[in-house]
């Protein structure tokens, strides 16, 4: 029987990736979508690309009864919407804002952090879900199987990421006259995702003990609509092989995440769940690349991979999507 599902804030890019996907999905039912600045108007009036797809409407109300509550609220929104609403212990629940994912607690659960390529087990038991970060996500698996055999040394990452990265509302640095033909840094050696990221390094049983992952991070604005390209730099004594052997065994029961042996590009994951990891040995160094889509495994896709998961689906189910690569 397919899953009930209410929809909060499916305004914006991450709500309506979403909507694409369980639209499509086989367990998948959408109940509402709420949206307090466009209730009562036709889903594909703003969703344009679903005309033809649906019939449904933003709804101004959440009050229907579902199974599984995704949260497509702006940063800061989510606790606060959260807290106004009366306790459900049987509701699941799947933030995509950065609320929760340092931890906290609804109606007697705790959120899970969602990456399953480290979490899986906990994500299968949970009723909360705090979904990771799209550069979060890139870089931590970019480093994952590295922290967890005790290889990770202090670490230099320059990611790119595209325009719907900052969302639609308008900004300076938004605008097409600026974004076009154009590449900026931002946020240098403090992005909001460094947190998670540190905590989840942090965590692995090889590093427990040790002196907190040394993680530098400068993000750029790229002038392309979608995807995220991360480079990690370290030194370490692990030889090309090794690399590969070591990768490809940590993700070898993971279906989203694939170890190249081959320098990848950003088109290879966009529009996909996908997130392509290449590990590539420089004289002392070793350089992982990582890309994905910042809207599909750096958020929607990634979210409804956890909507498999916490109710027993295939973790694949509704996300067997072809790159756009040409």
């Amino acid at each position: 029987m397919p899953k009930k599902i209410g929809i909060i804030g499916g305004a914006g890019y991450t709500g309506g990736e979403l909507l694409r996907i369980l639209l499509r999905h086989p367990a998948a039912e959408i109940v509402f979508v709420q949206s307090r600045s466009q209730a009562g108007k036709p889903i594909s009036d703003l969703q344009t690309d679903l005309f033809g797809e649906t019939d449904l409407h933003f709804s101004k109300n959440s009050d229907a009864a579902v199974d599984v509550l995704f949260l497509c609220m702006a940063h800061g929104e989510a606790k606060n919407w959260l807290a106004e609403q009366p306790e459900n212990p049987d509701l699941k629940i799947i933030d995509l804002s950065h609320d929760f994912r340092a931890g906290g607690s609804w109606s007697g659960h705790e959120f899970v952090y969602g990456l399953s390529e480290i979490n899986k087990k906990q994500i299968e038991n949970a009723h909360l879900i705090a979904n990771p970060g799209c550069f979060a996500t890139a870089i931590q698996l970019a480093l994952l199987p590295l922290a967890a055999a005790g290889k990770l040394a202090e670490t230099f990452v320059t990611g790119i990421t595209g325009a719907t990265g900052a969302g639609q509302n308008l900004s300076e640095t938004s605008h097409f006259s600026w974004r076009h033909a154009n590449v900026s840094a931002y946020k240098t050696l403090e992005h909001q995702h460094l947190a998670e990221i540190k905590m989840t390094l942090d965590r692995q049983p090889s590093v427990v003990n040790r002196p907190p992952s040394n993680i530098h991070f400068v993000p750029w604005r790229g002038d392309f609509p979608r995807g995220i390209f991360i480079s990690c730099t370290l030194e370490t004594d692990l030889e090309q092989k090794e690399a590969f052997d070591l990768f490809e065994k940590f993700y070898e029961k993971h279906p989203f995440t694939h170890v190249s042996r081959r320098m990848i590009d950003l088109k290879m994951a966009v529009n996909t769940n996908k997130c392509l990891v290449f590990p590539e040995k420089r004289g002392s160094h070793l350089v992982v690349h990582a890309a994905l889509d910042n809207l599909l495994k750096g958020a929607a896709g990634q979210a409804v991979q956890n909507f498999n998961l916490i109710f027993g689906l295939d973790e694949t189910a509704g996300l067997n999507l072809k790159a756009s690569f040409f």
